[in-house]
């Protein structure tokens, strides 16, 4: 089944050595090209792209008529995806702060109930597998829960092209299969999601606070 999938760049710094543009652009890049070939619809979200706040007003503070129209529009898209693929270095052994800053803007109901993704990448050898554990708790508390295949990219400006195409002495074969494996843990559990979505259940969510947070409380 052909799957709707945000692809989120968590980078916004323009230039970043060794490489003369953004490496996790090339990430996410990659990422999109392998989900499109495997038959689904992949989206790239470059903060970028958004004139967010300064300082952090989230979409739910605003009032509906005065709320920006390009965040009403990535909340129904964030809300409409089936799963997410989350591209992050690595800061301080934790997430980037660009990508945690966008997807705070949000809240955890449009992401919840469905899959993602972690894949990190660095200029260096550990290929943000730091930040993954990280994101691992932060995504869980977003509800789009991790699974258990991750993607990380040591030397990124050695591995991929600006375009996001593999270079010429890489192993596209075998970059691809392990892309894959964690694609295919996605697809897996977004169209079980999906599928219950659909049923007549589907829509009984539970655990979810509608008031406040402090329907979390213990008694």
């Amino acid at each position: 089944m052909a799957l709707k999938i945000l692809v989120f760049l968590g980078s916004v710094r323009t230039s970043t050595p060794p490489a003369p543009a953004r490496l996790g652009e090339r990430v996410a890049r990659c990422c999109v090209a392998q989900l499109e070939e495997s038959g689904h619809e992949a989206v790239l979200i470059d903060p970028l792209d958004y004139d967010l706040a300064d300082p952090f007003k989230p979409l739910f503070s605003y009032a509906q008529r005065n709320a920006p129209q390009d965040l009403l529009n990535l909340a129904q898209q964030i809300e409409a995806a089936d799963g997410y693929v989350m591209v992050s270095p690595e800061y301080n052994h934790s997430m980037s702060p660009a990508l945690a800053n966008l997807l705070n803007h949000f809240g955890s109901s449009l992401y919840s109930y469905k899959p993602s993704v972690i894949a990190t990448y660095s200029a260096g050898q550990w290929g943000g597998v730091r930040a993954a554990v990280n994101m691992r708790t932060f995504l869980s508390e977003l509800g789009c829960l991790p699974v258990s295949a991750m993607i990380h990219v040591p030397r990124a400006q050695e591995v991929l092209n600006e375009d996001g195409g593999y270079a010429e002495n890489q192993d596209a074969q075998e970059w691809g299969g392990y892309l894959e494996r964690a694609f295919e843990q996605l697809a897996w559990w977004a169209n079980a999601a999906r599928r219950y979505h659909e049923s007549e259940d589907g829509e009984k969510r539970p655990g979810a606070f509608t008031r406040s947070p402090s329907q979390r409380n213990a008694p």
